[in-house]
């Protein structure tokens, strides 16, 4: 066995090792040891995760500051939420959703109606999130915007979408969509459901970093890192550097429409306020945190920075978002790396205060003056008297 293969394998090995124990930690220990509700949160926390290895790849490897990732998550979830209020006014032999029903709306708007199919609404979340993400990328990167102007259209189009929805009074209006009594078929009000929902976030979690590993193993992986730090190289040697971004940028998308879906029935709401500027920027603090450019980095940053959210603004409502913004600050400014930096920066410091193998430490002997030679002395008073 070569050692390129020898070293693949080993890898491979300690990929599933890794998966293994992550499926331990998600389908073991959570649901053993933390309530109903704390698993709940969990499972919100693992949607903001999904969202955030699409990031991780955009940003991390491809170098796309996204900041309207909110726009995809906001597809993908209002589309699980139209088809959950359908079906619930199905069962309840009304023809429009309660709320509706309460803003004298009783008709069933046209852009509603196919949501109202099951395999419609769930293809439409793999799709529509991935199909406007490659629109706007080919109209952003073939026209190669990229860096702070990139960031600011994708961050524009987040707070678009929100204003559009806030003044949409037949999709929920500043409220949003709530009050979701089934999914698909199953009551949410039942725990054993609950569990399941959790069950589904951490399996899809799993298999979204399982894409993202291959993706960034695979040589197009290497491209995008090629695009990232040399475009104009990559040009050069006849790839086009556009399509390469597209790509990353529409599976991004595809993650966070999936991740979307799945916040709608865990969390029972969806409004514009979680999708809009605010939201994008907090899945970017989180990758940002843990660390954009490694596969693990953005789904710990952002289950620990949506977990620190939670817990510290109960005490600290008003410092919360203070604390939030000074680590962003700290870590892009100081640890580009983020948090998952500490473990090579750990191992540099070691390997340098180590003395290599084979060499002998250095012993300080104390030295003695050097008396002149009694001998060489005469020879040396006839030449400077010559």
């Amino acid at each position: 066995m070569t050692t390129i293969a020898r070293l693949s394998a080993n890898s491979s090995l300690k990929a599933l090792g890794g998966f293994a124990l992550a499926a331990l930690v998600l389908f073991g220990i959570a649901p053993a040891v933390l309530t109903d509700f704390r698993l709940s949160l969990l499972a919100k926390f693992l949607c903001f995760a999904i969202v955030a290895v699409g990031i991780g790849l955009a940003w991390g490897r491809g170098g796309m500051l996204t900041l309207g990732q909110g726009v995809f998550f906001g597809i993908g979830a209002y589309i699980m939420a139209m088809h959950l209020q359908m079906a619930d006014a199905a069962k309840a032999h009304e023809d429009v959703p309660e709320f509706m029903t309460i803003a004298g709306v009783d008709k069933l708007p046209s852009y509603w109606q196919p949501f109202e199919s099951a395999p419609v609404a769930i293809l439409a979340i793999l799709v529509l999130p991935a199909a406007i993400a490659a629109i706007l990328g080919f109209g952003v990167f073939k026209r190669r915007v990229k860096g702070a102007y990139f960031a600011i259209l994708s961050q524009a189009l987040a707070a678009a979408l929100a204003i559009l929805l806030t003044g949409q009074q037949t999709i929920g209006g500043f409220t949003g969509l709530s009050d979701f009594r089934s999914f698909f078929g199953f009551r949410l009000d039942d725990p054993v459901n609950r569990r399941m929902l959790f069950f589904i976030a951490a399996g899809t979690l799993l298999l979204v970093v399982a894409v993202a590993r291959q993706l960034m193993r695979s040589r197009y992986g290497e491209l995008l890192v090629a695009v990232r730090d040399q475009e104009e190289r990559v040009r050069f040697l006849g790839y086009d550097p556009a399509n390469i971004k597209i790509v990353a940028y529409v599976v991004a998308a595809f993650f966070a429409g999936i991740a979307g879906a799945l916040f709608t029935p865990i969390v029972g709401i969806i409004s514009p306020a979680d999708i809009g500027v605010v939201p994008s920027i907090a899945f970017l603090i989180g990758v940002a945190i843990g660390g954009r450019t490694t596969l693990l980095g953005p789904v710990l940053g952002a289950i620990g920075v949506a977990w620190a959210q939670t817990t510290f603004s109960e005490h600290f409502p008003s410092a919360w978002t203070y604390f939030q913004g000074a680590l962003f600050i700290v870590v892009v400014g100081f640890i580009p790396a983020g948090l998952a930096g500490f473990g090579p920066m750990a191992r540099q410091l070691v390997e340098r205060l180590r003395p290599r193998r084979g060499e002998a430490t250095p012993i300080a002997v104390e030295s003695a003056p050097v008396e002149p030679d009694a001998d060489l002395a005469p020879a040396v008073e006839e030449k400077v008297e010559a």
